[in-house]
């Protein structure tokens, strides 16, 4: 697995103008982060229990547009003696509405990742935005017919009948994001390996904390889930359309935010500005998401 930061040209799939890939190392182990691309939400989803005009001026002060903003999709790879793990999979390539996004499987390929290396996938939770990637025609007769896929059981017994009752996504993404949960269990069920609470996957531990979905999980390591958003370093209380549990999940962002603050470890998040690796700091009754400075 190539873990260069530089560009790699030759062919029109691998000669993108824009970053894509990041990589650190963590002690003895490889980390690549790979953008996925980007989707464009409307900003009501980012907030949905906040005054529209706190919302409004928070974006302001950002420089970000008032309607509509770009939410990053990442995935990593790591890799650590013989096995390579993917932790989430991005969303795939059948969403004419999200043009920017589902790129993961070109830019594996041009950063040297061959599909069949892959011995491990790890997801966070079952979104499209992260499983959309194993989904892509061709992928599955790629990957290594012994592939493990870990998902909290939680995850996968909640995608069967979903409750979206307290989500505020826009239509039709309830019904998309259960269509392709069933579909994605439906093909790779034989190689579904639920945990309940905790679980070890070389290079690392990943744990269920819920709220997201009710079987979100993040990895102690690399990943960060689905928890954390830019928005939520400044208002952590403020729910995400798109979470199950809105007061759950702003009560495990907290703890999660609080643990990297005093750990002092570095985050890579899903939904966070590609390459979203950096810390966490405690800013008075809020927090502050401190960037690595990149390393070329």
């Amino acid at each position: 697995m190539n873990l260069d930061n530089t560009a790699h040209t030759g062919g029109p799939e691998t000669d993108e103008l824009i970053p894509s890939r990041y990589a650190i190392r963590v002690g003895e182990i490889d980390v690549l982060v790979v953008s996925d691309g980007v989707l464009s939400l409307p900003t009501a989803t980012m907030a949905t229990n906040a005054d529209p005009s706190v919302r409004a001026a928070w974006l302001d002060n950002m420089f970000l547009p008032p309607d509509a903003f770009d939410w990053p999709l990442n995935v990593v790879a790591v890799r650590s003696g013989s096995q390579t793990t993917l932790i989430d999979a991005g969303l795939g390539m059948e969403y004419p509405d999200f043009p920017r996004a589902g790129r993961l499987v070109q830019r594996l390929r041009a950063a040297g990742i061959d599909l069949a290396s892959v011995t491990d996938v790890v997801l966070t939770h079952m979104h499209m935005d992260h499983v959309g990637g194993l989904l892509v025609e061709g992928v599955r007769d790629r990957l290594c017919p012994d592939l493990r896929i870990h998902a909290a059981a939680a995850e996968v017994e909640f995608w069967a009948f979903p409750d979206f009752s307290r989500t505020s996504m826009p239509s039709p993404v309830p019904g998309v994001l259960w269509s392709v949960a069933q579909r994605f269990s439906n093909e790779y069920r034989s190689q579904l390996r639920p945990f309940q609470a905790e679980y070890e996957v070389a290079p690392g531990v990943v744990r269920r904390t819920g709220g997201h979905t009710p079987g979100h999980s993040v990895v102690r390591l690399a990943s960060a889930g689905g928890a954390v958003f830019p928005v939520g370093f400044d208002h952590p209380d403020w729910h995400n359309g798109f979470e199950h549990d809105p007061e759950e999940a702003a009560r495990v962002r907290i703890r999660l935010l609080r643990e990297l603050a005093e750990t002092e470890e570095s985050l890579v998040a899903p939904h966070l500005p590609f390459p979203s690796v950096g810390r966490v700091a405690v800013a008075g009754d809020v927090f502050r998401w401190v960037s690595a400075f990149w390393d070329y």
